[in-house]
């Protein structure tokens, strides 16, 4: 049985997200330096298996790309490109970071762990993941 792998792309860190081999529920996963990603990615496949990515799509209010697809575009290329059994899904991410703070701050965190920014983006993947599996009906 695969997994889905959400991807949070970010220019300093990624969030990560997957789900169980049922595919059922989104976990948080990790978050990467941005640099580090590829060889995250490439230990992870190997021992896990994934059927499909889903990366984030920055859009405007107005549904335009934002000005952060710039940066995104070529890591998603290159995704796609080291990983071409895998395919690579795209998933409007808007208000995910927005949504991941309120959930953090709801979840009665401290100040100091709230404002962490790996776990924001952590969770904000989780988001995005979850919004994919009740878009497909998974």
């Amino acid at each position: 049985m695969s997994r889905i792998l959400a991807i949070d792309y970010g220019q300093k860190r990624v969030g990560l997200a997957v789900t169980d081999e049922l595919k059922l529920i989104a976990n948080s996963l990790a978050t990467v330096p941005s640099k580090d990603i590829f060889v995250f990615l490439k230990d992870y496949l190997s021992k896990k298996n994934v059927e499909c990515f889903v990366v984030g799509e920055p859009k405007q209010m107005n549904y335009t790309v934002s000005e952060s697809a710039k940066f995104i575009e070529p890591f998603v290329k290159k995704l796609a490109k080291m990983f071409p059994d895998i395919p690579v899904e795209r998933m409007d991410e808007r208000f995910t970071s927005k949504m991941a703070s309120q959930a953090i701050l709801q979840s009665g965190l401290k100040k100091k762990a709230r404002q962490n920014k790996a776990l924001i983006d952590k969770v904000s993947a989780t988001l995005i993941l979850q919004s994919y599996l009740k878009f497909k009906n998974i």
